[in-house]
């Protein structure tokens, strides 16, 4: 890829935080050209997901086991805080089913392949919060059904089987032909992985301003307690990271990785889920995490990234 090229995706794909909002506010005010097949969205999170196999490397998989203490305890906070964290939340703030679901499944999601980038950009320890996205989105298809029947089974009817097919086809099918082309053709690969990141930023956008867009009815009427629980999500998630790294003696850039981590939930994944599983309107809190992920993540990435972490 030439220099320029290179340059213009780069930007492009910093900006994901840019394309969300504005297209969220198109997706508002012009739904038309988005109110298509919800089948669709399977499909577009699999090319992202296509794209991150396709530009993981061997090395990756080489840093989760030097190291697999330090992942079981973040990948069992992951699965631990936030699927608790958004079941009470639900609770509390008495979210309807579909809202409450749509929660549940922001919080039984993996971690967001975002989150690599943001740990990087905030100095955390980026090799960390790969492995830990990675062995989070690898278990995903069993823990995030599981967890979602055990939390939101008694709010709606909740099929786990389901739910595993829709993962399995739209994270671990794509997942695998990706690995698969980046080992056959590693070396044509490599040229273009600038490019992987920037397709997967267009469909995540586009499936965050399919759901406003097909919502439009509904948002006004849900934005007050929805917006407040997922701001609410995504703040514990990133303070309560935090401290359990904090607790078991992690290093400083360690405890930034694991509170991006856990703040940050792949929330593409669960608005897909959310609308294949339960309707467009269980897809709000979801839609709505992404905006407040990013939010949050630019924040700590201004705070962080002046301040060097010292060793712990």
């Amino acid at each position: 890829m030439g220099g320029w090229m290179h340059k213009i995706v780069g930007v492009y794909t910093r900006l994901f935080a840019v394309w969300v909002v504005l297209f969220g506010v198109l997706a508002y005010f012009f739904p038309q050209p988005l109110q298509i097949d919800k089948r669709y969205n399977m499909l577009f999170f699999g090319i992202t997901m296509f794209g991150i196999g396709a530009v993981l490397e061997p090395s990756d998989f080489r840093r989760i086991a030097a190291r697999p203490c330090l992942v079981f305890l973040g990948t069992a906070a992951q699965y631990t805080l936030m699927p608790l964290g958004s079941f009470v939340l639900a609770k509390i703030l008495g979210l309807s089913p579909e809202l409450a679901v749509g929660l549940i499944v922001a919080g039984c999601a993996p971690g967001a392949m975002s989150s690599n980038v943001i740990s990087y950009i905030a100095g955390a320890d980026t090799a960390y919060s790969v492995s830990l996205t990675t062995v989070s989105t690898l278990l995903c298809p069993l823990v995030t059904p599981a967890l979602t029947k055990w939390l939101a089974g008694s709010l709606l009817p909740v099929s786990f089987w389901a739910m595993v097919s829709d993962i399995v086809w739209m994270v671990l099918v794509p997942l695998a032909a990706g690995f698969a082309v980046r080992y056959f053709f590693g070396h044509a690969v490599e040229k273009i992985k600038e490019i992987f990141p920037a397709v997967s930023v267009t469909f995540i956008v586009f499936i965050c301003s399919y759901v406003i867009a097909n919502n439009r009815s509904r948002l006004l009427a849900v934005t007050g307690p929805a917006l407040l629980a997922v701001c609410l999500l995504n703040l514990w998630g990133l303070s309560a990271g935090y401290q359990v790294a904090r607790l078991f003696g992690l290093s400083i850039a360690q405890r930034r990785t694991l509170s991006i981590e856990i703040g940050m939930q792949n929330a593409g994944l669960g608005t897909a889920l959310a609308l294949n599983q339960f309707g467009p309107q269980a897809a709000v809190p979801t839609a709505f995490f992404v905006f407040v992920c990013i939010i949050s993540a630019a924040v700590l990435v201004e705070i962080w990234k002046n301040r060097p972490p010292r060793t712990a």
